[in-house]
């Protein structure tokens, strides 16, 4: 895993501007925290960070290849799941390779197949390829946008990125906040509208879509999506490929140089994958596997049950150690560096966030990083083989919006009231929410209840899902240690997306067909446990401490916080405990606690990146 940076201005030359691409490409250091280097030549700028996990002697970039009277340069960061393939391909096809990484492979087989390539890889990339001769440039991001990729274009010159930090340090980017970012911020947020960002003027490469920036212009074209189609495979054929689907995806995802771990919080999701990989490294005699666990100090002593989180991990877990035993690292965080880390996430992720459910996990990842460089994560299992409960309750299925983010009075009235006179929350957001569905297929075959669920589950993949990606890129970056997610497979999650809801939710369950299909994988405690989320901290120290910091920063008048929001019912919040916002902000998680440590985060990112509001 890596990050890049870089610019292209293809009506003029550019004039020494090394210092800029230096800046900008400074800003990823933590994401590549091993190499830096770069590439120019008149029209581009190539920067590139590099976190070592393949083939360290041979991988480095910006790395070029000459083909004909052209020099292809890439700058790239992700893994490419079926590499071999591709590159046995093209030594057939007569090319040459110095090394084994998949840099090298999508070089070539870009150079070989030009932009056809990416319909072929099986991976999570971000890449930017520039032909000198052609004067051509060529962006392209995964299917599910597991790895970012930003642009904006300024007096003629596109700028590109992994992070808008990056993009931000370009001379004449100007971080603006307008009416659709300010619905994006408070509306969406912390979910976002794909293929754009909080900031005027800096969008996202969508995910499943490339670009091409020549002469004629920007041309975006999309590469793949889901496709509505009638489920042919009876239940038997049904379990069969989704057991081949699941395990073809956690061995690809396995390939390393570096020490690889898995996250293990005693789900199922979790478990599936590490008695996969444990099963894998037995049948192959290598060495045990290094799992890891996060919780919190005291978190026995105050969990309290609720329908969204049933239980604690502590007794799963050791569950999966007696029938899967691993080197195991429970990682114990306390309620003062969850607080302090609420702006390094925050710095992470460009945006206020999912408050402490991302600064934990910025914390989880800065430990594992001390003992692994790879880690393997169950994320998306929930959405792609129906997890969360608004999949199963009626008031979510019939809200007519996002069913994860459904306190919209509460947002409208958090809003500064000069701004929530001109800014129409609701508006916005239905606007996003029937634009989105827009995009779902029913098929004439589709059983009503196979029709609602498609909804429901192409809003998830594409918003809820790509929300919680965003957090274990940014947070997992941060600290230089990269996050794969085999669940993510999108062969996988083509195949679910049209297998009937009867058997997806088989048993009238959540996750039904995956708990039958590894009944014979997992212990039985673990295939039947009720879906418990990432873990929060259930301390009361914690809201202390976020109280305080709110508090300190109200005191401030000149707060910045009070030009965007509602000084008088952030008030009430606080003297409420945040009971004044009445229902969750994000999912079920961000409840009180979270809310006050949200609006935390947005004075930290107001005073950081000081956006100019424009209304």
């Amino acid at each position: 895993m890596c990050g890049f940076v870089g610019f292209v201005n293809l009506k003029r030359s550019l004039p020494n501007q090394k210092e800029n691409i230096i800046s900008m490409n400074q800003t990823l250091a933590r994401r590549g925290p091993d190499e830096e280097n770069y590439y120019i030549d008149s029209n581009a700028y190539l920067g590139h960070r590099r976190l070592i996990i393949i083939d360290p002697k041979n991988g480095g970039q910006p790395m070029s290849a000459k083909y004909f009277e052209s020099t292809y340069t890439i700058v790239y960061n992700g893994q490419l799941y079926n590499a071999k393939e591709i590159r046995d391909d093209l030594i057939k096809n007569g090319y040459e390779f110095k090394g084994y990484c998949d840099t090298e492979v999508i070089l070539k087989a870009y150079i070989h197949y030009g932009s056809d390539i990416v319909k072929k890889f099986n991976g999570i990339f971000a890449f930017a390829i520039w032909n000198d001769k052609t004067k051509e440039l060529f962006l392209a991001r995964d299917h599910f946008g597991i790895k970012p990729l930003y642009y904006t274009i300024i007096d003629d010159t596109l700028v590109f990125a992994s992070e808008i930090k990056a993009i931000l340090k370009y001379p004449g980017v100007t971080p603006i906040i307008d009416k659709n970012g300010i619905s994006e911020l408070f509306g969406i947020g912390p979910a976002h509208t794909p293929g754009t960002s909080a900031f005027k003027n800096i969008y996202e490469v969508k995910p499943a879509h490339f670009m091409i920036y020549n002469q004629s212009g920007l041309h975006v074209e999309e590469y793949w999506k889901l496709e509505s189609k009638p489920h042919t495979d009876g239940f038997d054929k049904t379990c069969e490929t989704v057991h081949f689907l699941l395990d073809d995806a956690i061995k690809r995802q396995l390939v390393s140089d570096v020490p690889l771990c898995a996250m293990l919080s005693g789900g199922l999701d979790s478990s599936i994958i590490t008695a996969y990989i444990c099963n894998y490294y037995k049948e192959n005699n290598l060495p045990k596997l290094d799992t890891y666990s996060v919780d919190y100090v005291d978190n026995d002593k105050n969990f309290v049950k609720s329908d969204f989180q049933p239980n604690s991990d502590n007794y799963y877990i050791d569950i999966m150690l007696k029938n899967f035993p691993t080197n195991h690292h429970n990682i114990i965080i306390d309620t003062p560096e969850l607080a302090k880390a609420l702006e390094d996430a925050t710095i992470a992720r460009d945006l206020p966030g999912m408050a402490d459910v991302d600064s934990s996990m910025l914390l989880f990842c800065k430990n594992i990083r001390k003992g692994a460089t790879v880690a393997v994560s169950g994320e998306c299992s929930d959405e792609i083989f129906a997890g969360y409960p608004w999949f199963f309750r009626e008031d979510a299925l019939n809200s007519n919006t996002f069913p994860w983010s459904i306190a919209l009075d509460e947002r409208q009235k958090l809003l500064n009231p000069d701004i929530s006179k001109r800014v129409n929350l609701k508006e916005y957001i239905d606007f996003r929410y029937e634009e989105s569905l827009n995009n779902v297929e029913i098929l004439d075959c589709d059983s009503k209840e196979t029709a609602e669920k498609r909804k429901i589950s192409y809003l998830t993949l594409n918003w809820f899902m790509q929300t919680l990606l965003d957090r274990s890129d940014r947070m997992s970056m941060y600290n230089g240690l990269e996050l794969r997610v085999p669940f993510c497979d999108y062969r996988l999650v083509e195949y679910m997306w049209n297998v009937p809801w009867e058997i997806k939710a088989l048993n009238g369950r959540e996750k039904g067909l995956l708990r039958y299909v590894v009944r014979d994988l997992l212990p039985q405690e673990i295939v039947e446990r009720k879906k418990s989320p990432y873990p929060k901290t259930h301390n009361p120290t914690y809201l202390k401490a976020v109280k305080e910091m709110l508090t300190t920063i109200m005191e401030k008048k000149d707060a910045p916080i009070n030009l965007l929001l509602n000084r008088d019912y952030i008030l009430e919040i606080l003297k409420t405990d945040g009971k004044a916002f009445t229902r969750p902000w994000f999912g079920q998680l961000m409840t009180g606690p979270q809310l006050m440590a949200y609006l935390c985060q947005v004075n930290m990112w107001l005073e950081k990146y000081q956006p100019k509001i424009e209304m």
